[in-house]
């Protein structure tokens, strides 16, 4: 695809891929895939991968002395330390604080390897480990079939779950993040968030017409200049209300969206500009997209293939084949939702003032409709970036 491809054809000599950190200040305590091992980066062991139906699965298989699950909640946890014979040494619940887990697991420090799935307190743990120089690995949480199938579900058996995987060496990863940059990253999705809820709200404004058969706008009410006199447009009162409201959020969100795009460019100025400069060539991606891209995917080399890349976006179907018989699609949850936004938002804005583009689109829309069209636009673009 041309429109997308001009920045790769124009890439100076000593370009760095996304993420190309100051390697000193690496987390070193999860284990990543061989072509994203830097120095600084404590390994747990050699990754395996499976490439079945094209879907990658990263698990340690070197054996260690003790395997730590610990299935963490915002104000608790259940820890559960194995043996290399499979013995249970600790399995106990505790408080979700640094002191209870460092003594639970004080007597067990040598050879000790801790897993904790993917979820959102995953950071703290973590960071601990870091400090105290324990291997952590992160369980992929959507991939951890073994505990999202059973027949019983408790955070006991989770706890356990997590620990007989990472001894036997099935235990997904999950690719860690920078402590650095999750600041940035978090508030880039903060955005993501607001501008949803925005959408929302213009939608219900746009739409409210027609249950009171008025005439439509004519105009969107996405600018601030358009909004006068629209609540005014309903002759009953409790029918203005909620207009007005939403009209008042709107223009609210307006301010908080600009102020954190502000916020979010200065914090990210050493996140390998380099990389970011590039990233606002593709057509579509302006400084927040690309910082966007930059931040979600903070280190291509973790990807085996291009492929790879669009399926972390969320951008292709994976489908499940037994003896032949399709049952179907499989796997839309396991991605990154905030990839596969900024991407097809950078596809709809390329399609702005790009002829190339508008033709590439009517073509495929003939064959797959306008949705399924976009969505390869994306895809095209996700492979090019």
């Amino acid at each position: 695809m041309r429109l997308t491809c001009e920045a790769a054809k124009t890439e100076p000599t000593g370009h760095r891929p996304i993420g190309d950190l100051d390697r000193s200040k690496r987390l070193i305590m999860i284990e990543a895939s061989p072509s994203a091992s830097p120095s600084g980066l404590l390994a747990v062991g050699k990754s395996r991968f499976t490439t079945e139906g094209g879907d990658l699965r990263r698990c340690s298989t070197k054996p260690h002395q003790f395997s730590c699950g610990i299935d963490l909640h915002a104000r608790s946890m259940d820890v559960c330390i194995l043996s290399h014979d499979g013995e249970t040494r600790v399995h106990r619940h505790m408080k979700a604080a640094p002191e209870p887990c460092l003594t639970a697991v004080a007597p067990y420090r040598e050879g000790l390897v801790v897993a904790v799935e993917c979820l959102f307190t995953w950071y703290g743990r973590a960071d601990l480990c870091a400090e105290q120089a324990i291997p952590v690995v992160l369980g992929h949480a959507l991939s951890m079939k073994a505990i999202h199938g059973g027949k019983a579900q408790h955070d006991q058996l989770a706890s356990q779950t997590i620990a007989a995987l990472l001894r036997g060496g099935m235990l997904p990863h999950a690719d860690v993040y920078p402590a650095e940059r999750r600041g940035t990253r978090d508030l880039l999705r903060r955005r993501t968030h607001l501008r949803r809820n925005r959408s929302e709200l213009l939608s219900h404004g746009q739409n409210t017409n027609s249950p009171d058969n008025l005439p439509d706008l004519g105009k969107k009410i996405a600018y601030n200049a358009n909004r006068a006199g629209v609540a005014a447009r309903f002759h009953d009162p409790a029918g203005q209300k909620p207009i007005a409201v939403d009209l008042a959020r709107i223009t609210y969100d307006d301010e908080l969206l600009r102020d954190l795009a502000r916020s979010s460019v200065k914090p990210a100025k050493p996140h390998d500009a380099h990389t970011r400069y590039w990233l606002q060539t593709v057509p579509g991606s302006g400084p927040i997209l690309s910082l966007v891209l930059l931040d979600e995917s903070h280190d291509i080399g973790r990807f085996p293939s291009l492929q790879a890349v669009a399926s972390y976006a969320r951008l292709v179907k994976w489908s499940q084949e037994a003896a032949g018989n399709r049952l179907g699609p499989s796997g839309q949850q396991i991605g990154t939702a905030h990839r596969k936004w900024a991407f097809s938002d950078a596809a709809t804005l390329c399609l702005r003032h790009n002829p190339n583009g508008q033709k590439l689109l009517t073509r495929l829309a003939k064959n797959h409709g306008n949705g399924k069209a976009l969505t390869i636009l994306a895809h095209t673009g996700a492979r090019a970036v």
